[in-house]
């Protein structure tokens, strides 16, 4: 199943909310990935531009959106990302597809 890089930040209402009644946010999001047939690999509060980042395995990306959007839609969040992750071997057998394409700038062909 693919990987999949989120990243997140809470709205001030949020925090203030998390500040009155503490907790712990993981359980929460492991079961909106579980109830897509996924499964939460991590969950990491940060400093810096954004508020948390989670480490996901969905079955495919109509999953992972499903998930997102559900998540988003709660309304709980200023922002939320997500990336695909792809594995070393991945890269390489795409590295290997792009030798065979011609690319060509705007401008410098037909």
């Amino acid at each position: 199943m693919p990987l999949y890089l989120t990243r997140f930040s809470y709205t001030p209402a949020t925090w203030a909310k998390l500040v009155n009644n503490p907790e712990d946010r993981r359980t929460a999001a492991r079961q909106y990935i579980e109830a897509v047939g996924g499964k939460m690999h991590g969950f990491w509060y940060a400093f810096g531009e954004h508020d948390a980042y989670t480490l996901y395995e969905a079955p495919d990306n109509v999953s992972m959106a499903a998930m997102a959007i559900a998540v988003s839609a709660g309304g709980a969040l200023s922002s939320l990302q997500t990336s695909v992750l792809l594995s070393v071997e991945e890269t390489l057998e795409a590295l290997q597809l792009a030798s065979s394409i011609t690319y060509q700038p705007p401008g410098d062909g037909e």
